[in-house]
């Protein structure tokens, strides 16, 4: 088996349903251990110069009640936190987002017993049918599955560049089988095989286009 497999098999995945704000929303959660402690995995997921090391530079008033900025990507305002345990932030994404755009993901840890954090990672959408109906739970979960990657770099001091992460031959054995990883929690759902099927590939084809496949 691949390193790139045991990373895989290293997180556990599902699928379920939660109630946010902008309505009852689709949640798909993550949870892997990390072999740090628990103020470590806490600081290395909240400080900024950490963050930017193996996520995305991240600005603004970042404290409670405050808003944050993700370089490229989403926004929000922090919702609650309490060191090193939890935090709850909204996320949007675009720059036209309504209030039933604005989803929402927390961050858990936990320690165990032999000197591990647990990680668990939630993240809720109210996810308009067409969307989920073409990619299904990986559309979210397999970019979370990179990013849970790069905090596992980071912790053991193997930095992985987010920047050029995905031009690397390895990011694209990685992605395929986070989307496959994602189509089985899809498939124990209940959902539909030939829905599954193609949700599947799209989601394949989105994060590992075949174009990219090496020659």
């Amino acid at each position: 088996m691949s390193e790139i497999a045991d990373r895989i098999n290293a997180v556990h995945r599902e699928l379920g349903k939660k109630r946010i704000p902008a309505g009852e929303g689709t949640a798909v959660l993550l949870r892997r251990g990390y072999a740090a402690p628990i103020e470590d995995v806490w600081d290395a997921c909240t400080d900024p110069e950490r963050l930017a090391r193996w996520f995305l530079p991240v600005t603004g008033d970042l404290r409670l009640g405050g808003s944050y900025q993700l370089e490229g990507n989403a926004r929000g305002e922090i919702l609650h936190c309490e060191p090193p345990r939890l935090l709850r932030v909204t996320w949007v994404y675009g720059e036209n987002a309504t209030d039933r755009d604005i989803s929402e993901v927390e961050l858990r840890l936990a320690p165990a017993e032999d000197g591990e954090t647990i990680l668990e990672l939630e993240h809720a959408a109210v996810v308009p049918a067409e969307f989920w109906k073409k990619f299904g739970p990986g559309a979210t979960g397999v970019g979370w599955d990179g990013g849970l990657l790069g905090l596992d770099h980071h912790l053991r001091g193997e930095e992985l560049d987010p920047a050029t992460w995905h031009d690397r031959p390895e990011a694209r054995e990685f992605n395929t089988l986070s989307a496959r990883a994602w189509g089985a929690v899809h498939a124990a759902s209940g959902a539909d095989p030939a829905e599954v099927a193609a949700a599947t590939a799209a989601t394949t084809e989105f994060y590992a286009p075949a174009g990219d496949a090496p020659q």
